[in-house]
């Protein structure tokens, strides 16, 4: 299935000069929603994945499926403020400033092997600080999702070693 025809895009959103990949159109397509969510089950039972993680939101959208049909849990990554238990984080920078993401302490345990899924791999930042996270807390990331990667931004610099599934490539 070409996943293309189900990315809508925005000249100029959030600001000018940017060309947004809008995924909802995707998620709006059952058969199109359903053939992603399928192709990532697939990778995370080829990995032997027992632990699902997602960053907020996206991360979620794609992530819960997949742990929903493989019949293993689901762990999300959240900015901070938004957990209601103990939590670890990570402080990563951004192109300017800086950002942080959070998990439940007890959200990985130590030996679960962990397949991180979210919608869109960029500059790899996010990703980097959500494996930081899991391996903090003593998970084996097994593998990288992503519905979306923009290869110029060259994400998969920063997450050399991990394998990685991306499905529309830009």
């Amino acid at each position: 299935m070409d996943l293309k025809k189900y990315i809508a895009e925005v000249p100029d959103f959030p600001v000018e000069g940017i060309l947004f990949r809008d995924i909802t159109p995707l998620m709006s397509n059952g058969k199109a929603y359903a053939y992603a969510s399928k192709a990532f089950s697939t990778f995370a039972r080829e990995k032997k994945a027992t632990l699902i993680v997602g960053p907020e939101a996206r991360g979620f959208i794609f992530g819960c499926p997949v742990a929903t049909e493989l019949g293993i849990g689901f762990a999300p990554v959240r900015k901070p403020g938004k957990l209601p238990r103990e939590a670890v984080s990570v402080k990563y920078d951004l192109e300017y400033g800086s950002n942080e993401l959070c998990m439940h302490a007890d959200a990985v345990k130590p030996g679960d092997k962990v397949l991180i899924v979210d919608d869109l791999l960029a500059t790899g930042g996010t990703m980097d600080a959500t494996i930081k996270l899991v391996e903090k807390l003593g998970g084996e990331v097994v593998g990288l999702a992503f519905l979306i990667e923009l290869t110029e931004l060259k994400g998969r610099d920063l997450l050399k070693g991990y394998d990685i599934l991306t499905l529309i490539t830009y």
